[in-house]
Formats: C-alpha cells, sequence, structure tokens
C-alpha cells in the first residue's frame, strides 16, 4: 500500500470496542502458523483449511524494494504494483524510453529487462525459535542483550541457510521480543520486468487522489524471475480469475506488512506524536518543496525527479495521517483502554511485573539521542553505498556472531546485490538529498553541536553537498565493486571524498548505535517480552503480532463504508475514469485510454475495497477469493486507514483493491499483450453477450 492521507474524520474514534479486543471483526494481520479459523469461521461462516493456507503461502512474493506480489503463472510470472516497480521503470529508461511514463510492454520474453537490486523471496518453512533466542539472552540487559540476541540470531540463520545462492534464513521478532520465528526463504535474484502500464494510468488522479475513494487507478504491473537465463518453475502459483468482484464476498490478502505499532505503550505513542512524526513532517514537507522547485528547472529534470517526488508524497501524507490519529482524543482513548486492561492483568502477575516503567525510562533516553542518530546519516544513494561499502569491510573481517545486522553471513548476499547491482543515480538529486539533509541537521542539532561540526567541518550544507556528489565516483558500479573486493585496504586508500566522510562518520555512527542498544533497543526488547505475556495473559492466542515485513495473511469482505452520512459503494467502473477526466493533470486521461475509448468495456470493475487489515508492505498483495483464485492487487487504502498504524476501526478502514477484470480489460484493448493473457490462461477476446 502507498502512502496516502487527505484528513482523518472525527469518526475516526468511532467503534471504540475496536481497541478493547484482540481483534475485532476483520481486524488482523495474522501469521501463518496462528491462523485464526475458527474465529473467521465464527465471523464469515467459513475458513479455509491447511491445504488451502498451505498452498497460498507457497505462491506469496515478497519483493525486496519494500513490496509484496504473487506467481501467477508456471513461467514465473509475478503479480504485483505498479508503483512497486516504478524505481525499475526509472532504472532501465533512457534518453529515448522513459518507461515510467510510457509504460514497458515487451514484444517478447527475450526483451524483459532486469530490474537492478531487486529479488523476490517466498517462505518455504516457518519454525519458531523463541526458547533458543531467549536461553541466549537469559538475565541480560541492555547493550549484552542486543549483542547476545543478535549473535546467537546470526548463527541460526547461518546454519539453516548453508545453500546462499537460493536461499535466505531470517529471524523474525515478533510481538517486540515475544516470540521469534526463523523464516526459510527460496529466493530468486534475477528478477526482470515483464509488462506495466503507462504512468498515468497508475497515477490517475494523483495526489489529490491518494487515500481517498472512488479511485481510477491502473495499479498493477507484471515481473518475471529468472533463475540460470530461464523463467523460474515456481513450486506453486495462483489461478488469475478475471470477474467482478461480489458486495459482501470473502476476501483474503496475503503479503508482507511492513510496521506497524499497535502494541506500543503511551509513553511510545508520546514520542511519536511529540518528536519524531513533527520532525519528520517538518523536515519532509521541506524536501518536497525543494525537490518541486528543481524539477521546475528543465523538462529532464521534471522527469528524472517524478518517481523521486511520488514516493516523497506518499510517504508525507503517511506521517500527516498519523499525527491526525494520535491527536484524535477518541482514538488514543481507544488505545489507552487496552493499555489499562493489560495493565490491571501484569498487576496480579509477579513475572509479568511492570514493563511499563521500564519501556518510559527506555523512551525519556530516545528522546536525548533521537536527533543524533536521525541525521548522523547523511541521504543519498551515494552516502548510502559508501557507508555500507565501509560497514562492509570492516564487518566482514570479524566473526559472524559480532557482525552488525546486515553483514552477517546470511545477511551479506542480499546487501552485497544492493550496492553492486548497476543502478543510474542523478547528480542533481544526489546534491539535492545530501544539502537538504546536512542542512537540516545543522537546524536540528544546532551549529555549535559536536554532530554538526563532524558532518560539516568547515563547509557549508551547499558547499559541502557539491563538493562531495562533483568528487564522487561510486555512481560507477565497477568503482563500488573495486572497493568492495578490495576490502579495508581498498576503503584505508580510497580518495573518493563520499567514502571519506562514510569514514568520518562510522566513529560516531557506531557510538550512537551502541547507546541506543544499551539504553533503548534493550530495555525495550526485554519490556516488549513481558508486555507480550501481559497481552497473551489477557487475550489468550488470539492477538496477532505487529508488522515486520514478514508474511501475514488477513481476511475480509468486499464491502464500502458511510463517509459523514453518505454511503461510499464499494466499486468503481473503468467508464469512471473518463467521467473523472478533465483534461488537465493529474486528471488527464492516459494517451492509450483516449486512444482505444470506443474499444474499451466501460463497465469492467475498476477498483473496489474491502475490509482487509493491511498497511505499507502490502502494495501487490494478491487480493484472493475463497477460492484461492486472484480477483485482484492491493494498491493502497482508504484515508481511514492511516491510523491503521495504531489501530484497526473495522467500520471504516478500507483497502484499495485494482481489480483482476481491470488488469485483463487493459491487456485486451488498452495495452494488448496476448501472450501475457494466454499464460494467465485468459482468451485475447471476451465473448459477445
Amino acid at each position: 500500500m502507498t502512502n496516502r492521507t487527505l484528513l482523518l474524520a472525527t469518526a475516526l474514534g468511532a467503534s471504540l470496542a475496536a481497541f478493547s479486543t484482540p481483534a475485532f471483526a476483520d481486524e488482523g494481520m495474522w501469521t501463518f502458523d496462528n491462523f485464526p479459523a475458527e474465529r473467521m469461521a465464527r465471523d464469515h461462516g467459513w475458513a479455509p483449511d491447511q491445504k488451502w493456507l498451505d498452498r497460498s503461502r507457497a505462491a506469496a512474493v515478497r519483493l525486496t524494494g519494500g513490496c509484496s506480489a504473487s506467481f501467477v503463472s508456471a513461467e514465473g510470472l509475478i503479480l504485483t504494483n505498479q508503483h512497486c516497480v516504478a524505481t525499475c521503470l526509472a532504472d532501465i529508461s533512457n534518453e529515448g524510453n522513459d518507461y515510467l511514463a510510457q509504460g514497458f510492454r515487451p514484444a517478447n520474453r527475450s526483451d524483459e529487462k532486469k530490474c537492478p537490486g531487486q529479488q523476490a523471496e517466498v517462505v518455504t518453512s516457518i519454525s519458531d525459535v523463541t526458547g533458543d533466542i531467549k536461553n541466549a539472552i537469559g538475565s541480560l540487559s541492555g547493550e549484552a542483550l542486543i549483542k547476545a540476541r543478535d549473535a546467537r540470531i546470526a548463527q541460526l540463520e547461518a546454519a539453516s541457510c548453508p545453500d546462499k545462492d537460493k536461499t535466505r534464513c531470517q529471524v523474525v521478532t515478533l510481538y517486540g521480543g515475544g516470540k521469534y520465528g526463523l523464516y526459510t526463504y527460496r529466493k530468486y535474484s534475477d528478477v526482470r520486468i515483464a509488462w506495466a502500464p503507462e504512468g498515468r494510468a497508475q497515477g490517475f488522479g494523483g495526489d489529490p487522489d491518494n487515500f481517498n475513494f472512488p479511485r481510477y487507478a491502473l495499479d498493477g504491473s507484471f515481473l518475471r524471475a529468472y533463475e540460470n537465463g530461464k523463467p523460474v518453475k515456481p513450486a506453486a502459483f495462483l489461478t488469475w480469475n478475471p470477474r467482478a468482484p461480489q458486495v459482501g464476498e470473502t476476501t483474503f490478502v496475503i503479503g508482507n506488512p511492513g510496521s506497524t505499532s499497535r502494541l506500543f505503550t503511551s509513553s511510545q505513542l508520546a514520542f511519536e506524536r511529540e518528536l519524531r512524526l513533527p520532525v519528520t513532517i517538518a523536515t519532509m514537507s521541506e524536501l518536497r518543496g525543494r525537490l518541486i522547485r528543481a524539477m521546475g528547472e528543465s523538462p529532464r529534470q521534471a522527469s528524472e525527479g517524478r518517481e523521486e517526488l511520488d514516493g516523497l508524497e506518499n510517504s508525507l501524507k503517511v506521517f500527516l495521517g498519523r499525527q491526525k490519529a494520535l491527536n484524535d482524543p477518541a482514538f488514543v482513548a481507544g488505545l489507552a483502554k487496552t493499555e489499562a486492561q493489560l495493565k490491571a492483568v501484569a498487576a496480579k502477575s509477579p513475572a509479568i511485573g511492570d514493563p511499563w516503567t521500564t519501556v518510559d525510562s527506555a523512551m525519556a533516553a530516545n528522546r536525548k539521542l533521537y536527533l543524533a542518530n536521525r541525521f548522523i546519516r547523511p541521504s543519498g544513494s551515494l552516502y548510502g553505498w559508501a557507508r555500507a561499502l565501509v560497514r562492509a569491510a570492516a564487518e566482514r573481517t570479524k566473526p559472524d556472531g559480532e557482525r552488525l545486522p546486515g553483514f552477517t553471513t546470511s545477511a551479506l548476499p542480499l546487501t552485497e546485490k544492493t550496492v553492486l547491482d548497476p543502478t543510474p543515480t542523478h547528480p542533481w538529486v544526489e546534491q539535492l538529498y545530501l544539502e537538504w539533509s546536512l542542512s537540516k541537521a545543522r537546524e536540528w542539532l544546532g551549529a555549535d553541536d559536536a554532530d554538526t561540526r563532524l558532518l560539516l567541518g568547515r563547509e557549508s550544507p551547499e558547499g559541502l553537498a557539491a563538493r562531495l556528489v562533483s568528487g564522487s565516483k561510486l555512481g560507477d558500479a565497477a568503482v563500488r565493486k573495486a572497493l568492495w573486493d578490495g576490502g579495508q585496504a581498498a576503503i584505508d586508500a580510497s580518495t573518493d571524498p563520499m567514502i571519506q566522510l562514510a569514514r568520518k562518520l562510522d566513529a560516531r555512527d557506531r557510538e550512537l548505535t551502541r547507546l541506543a542498544n544499551a539504553e533503548v533497543n534493550g530495555p525495550l526488547s526485554a519490556a516488549s517480552a513481558r508486555l507480550a505475556d501481559a497481552r497473551f495473559a489477557t487475550f489468550g492466542s488470539g492477538t496477532y503480532p505487529d508488522a515486520t515485513f514478514s508474511l501475514r495473511i488477513s481476511y475480509g469482505k468486499v464491502a464500502g463504508w458511510t463517509e459523514r452520512g453518505q454511503a461510499i459503494a464499494p466499486t468503481t467502473t473503468i467508464g469512471g475514469t473518463f467521467d473523472r477526466a478533465t483534461g488537465a493533470a493529474p486528471f488527464d486521461l492516459p494517451a492509450a485510454f483516449a486512444a482505444n475509448e470506443a474499444k474499451i468495456d466501460k463497465s469492467v470493475v475498476y477498483n473496489f475495497v474491502t475490509t482487509n487489515d493491511i498497511i505499507g508492505g502490502n502494495s501487490g498483495s494478491p487480493v484472493l477469493d475463497k477460492a484461492g483464485t486472484v480477483i485482484g492487487a492491493a494498491f493502497d487504502g482508504n484515508i481511514h486507514s492511516l491510523g491503521g498504524n495504531y489501530g484497526y476501526d473495522g467500520t471504516l478502514n478500507r483497502t484499495v483493491v485494482v481489480s483482476a477484470a481491470a488488469l485483463t480489460e487493459a491487456m485486451r484493448t488498452i495495452y494488448p499483450s496476448p501472450a501475457l493473457l494466454a499464460e494467465l490462461g485468459v482468451k485475447a477476446t471476451k465473448k459477445k453477450r
């Protein structure tokens, strides 16, 4: 789901019962090993069996770019959103082809282009390693706890996935440390773009329509996984079903929700509301303004900055929505009611004790460290690569159990791929991001702060950014590879100014991480385990963990909602696009829509909404019916879903989906793709009525 908002209606605080029980109505992003079949059967009159769950799980795909997807053919075809492949489209574009604007529809599979940095992963097993990791932690606290935990995680991941070329193991922390699961993935590192519509088809309505409904967005695309130069034969794939959704029918969303904070305590929520969100919104708003100004300088920069602006506006909207949610008294009162229940149960259990006091102390420490931790890492791809190269050189010389996360034996292949895959950069974008982040560091930390002086020396943000970007060669993948392969000696000898900055900042960066582990993360991990115990004692096993960009399943139904006394219909049709079009951006018709208007079946259901509980990271998730067939792909939420980071309200929260019917119609009449339709088992022409 992309990150979008407008305003939060006062009705957001309605239905407080949603926050006084562990799960209300269709609430829940459930792990596959704890699916609430009994509860679903009670609410929906039916629940899937284990065979259904296993089959759908085996076809679900996680994209390392931060989205979800699914296999939908025996030839490695992967369904996801267009906005999930926007970076790929921008990266493969050239002077003669702006694939982000015009779309990408290769004539043959041989023309499918590799997406830099992309990896597709499928869960093959999940095992509970809670006892193992808790034994390693023992009675440790603070920094020692984090070290012991991370060391044991590194050992488990390395031992469980000896084949680093085809598998990846990841220990996922659940309930903040109450449980740990070892997820084994079959990975595919060669992922290519197979089909994408025009950018205007996906982005019709632009920022004004973000996090709103009705919607008219063709936010769907296809990738293909390859191995040894050939399309992958996946162990399982989902059946494409280009029918219209039925109001009230049961739906499932299977994907990898990114992150939620529904288990946060009141002091953690206060930190979000009073510090993190205000700083984020203020700084991102300025970045948006800087980017828009720079894009106005030339058509080339307007094109090169478009994907950056879309992502930035999406993120900014979601943070604004979260801030509004945490400033809604009724919404927060519902969260406080649940916390009061947990405290009452914990007070009767010596084993649980009072973890809230520990969390309060940790958040007090976090307030002191937050700004330094936020601004010590300048922004931009070039600095990100420099930091990773400097870190990798040092970490690879250490025993696996002593390495930082991201550089352990199990995690290193993906880090290496992310750093070394050829990826284009635009110097003006790099300079803009770097200059912005350095200037915000000086503004928020103060000109005389030691970290500001470390970052800037005697230079201005503008001068330093210009010097670093113009002098760095890290945009060349071959230069990055030489530094990676050369290890510590190459890093020490490098005169690249971006590497020099990363070397200069590394010690302070590590020290801030150490302090955060000792004073914030370590105490929070210990407290979160006891908070999880309080939740289990209060609600039993009928509770789900916060989202962690790991595989989850949610169930719901196709349903609209009531907005200010007006019923919102749950579906739109393709014809509504033409009715909504004004001729001016962002409501200008996509070129292919206008050219093929006479051929298009305008009655086809375009977008629809469901009560499924999702969050960012679920973008591209397949939406399944009871038969387990694909009837759409989730791509957004409605305005009320923005409070979903902290709580779910089944009367208002909605998932926005692009229908399989609309994508099929697009591949028939708007962007003719007969080969893909045949691969999906669909005829290129529709039967006449």
